[in-house]
């Protein structure tokens, strides 16, 4: 298996203001964009060749990947002029799926959990779709009996789900014929019409790995400053200034007596003299000065 689907199309409407210059997967997490942290994970498992829908700020990625590539893998972005969902968005890229199994990846997650084998039990399945689950967590919406999904979201028989989906996922291209063309839909019908007939197969992610959604703005914080934070040897911090666990990107400017305790400074911010800031995450190319507490600036 050597193609990933990596869904980039997101509003990203819970990290308001946040995705007002930047698209969700774009934004920086331990001073580099998101996704990156998604393609190195594919790349270590052996995927070779992606696609990326995109919607909201779709010209940023071109900015991001100027040449289409990523350590020396191919990216084709299908840009959503209007949303597809994720049923849409996989029909939409019927053409470069060809007759390939594809890695499904959730563009705005941080994990580690073992995809390679996840792709293997899936190839070696009868599954149509592979998903990733685990039996903790707060979202319990997919019901599961052995390896088989027998439920979602209580569509079929109102059964309580028993796991959590990941986010991550294995489709043979079967699954193009369950999703109608040129239509706005989510992926679940096609999964239920799977269920039916025996054919939505499950991975069970074991123990707890790292697995984190940085959907809203206090999962992006919490997430980030759980890795030890680094301030990048390229951000230009006085000798006065007082950092402490937090990240500061490159080409930041933090000046003399500026007190930044548990916040993210993005790149090309500016930190003023004397500033206190805490629990804050810098985005913007305004000046900050004065004193914050878990703002957005």
């Amino acid at each position: 298996m050597r193609k990933a689907f990596l869904l980039g199309a997101g509003l990203g409407t819970r990290l308001q203001p946040l995705t007002e210059t930047l698209p969700k997967p774009l934004i920086p997490f331990a001073n580099r964009p998101l996704i990156t942290h998604a393609l190195d994970h594919c790349l270590q498992a052996g995927i070779t060749d992606f696609a990326i829908n995109t919607h909201h700020l779709h010209e940023t990625w071109d900015r991001f990947f100027p040449n289409g590539k990523y350590r020396g893998a191919n990216l084709t972005f299908f840009h959503e002029p209007e949303l597809l969902e994720t049923g849409g968005g996989i029909k939409n890229i019927a053409d470069w799926i060809k007759d390939d199994p594809v890695l499904v990846y959730n563009g705005d997650i941080i994990t580690d959990l073992p995809i390679e084998r996840l792709m293997t039990g899936h190839m070696a399945s009868n599954n149509t779709v592979t998903l990733a689950v685990q039996d903790h967590g707060a979202d319990l919406r997919i019901t599961v009996d052995g390896h088989r999904v027998t439920d979602v979201r209580g569509l079929i028989h109102q059964q309580q789900g028993t796991h959590q989906f990941t986010g991550i996922y294995v489709i043979d291209p079967e699954v193009l014929d369950l999703i109608p063309p040129n239509e706005k839909i989510s992926i679940i019908p096609a999964f239920v019409k799977l269920i039916k007939k025996g054919e939505l197969g499950t991975y069970h992610v074991k123990g707890h790995p790292k697995w984190l959604d940085l959907g809203t703005r206090e999962t992006y914080l919490e997430a980030s400053l759980a890795i030890t934070p680094k301030v990048s040897k390229e951000a230009r911090i006085s000798e006065t200034a007082n950092i402490q666990n937090s990240w500061v990107a490159q080409n930041a400017i933090v000046e003399s007596g500026a007190v930044i305790k548990d916040s993210i400074l993005w790149p090309g911010t500016h930190v003023l003299q004397d500033a206190e800031l805490t629990n804050c995450i810098v985005h913007s190319n305004s000046p900050i000065s004065g004193v914050h507490k878990s703002s957005d600036l």
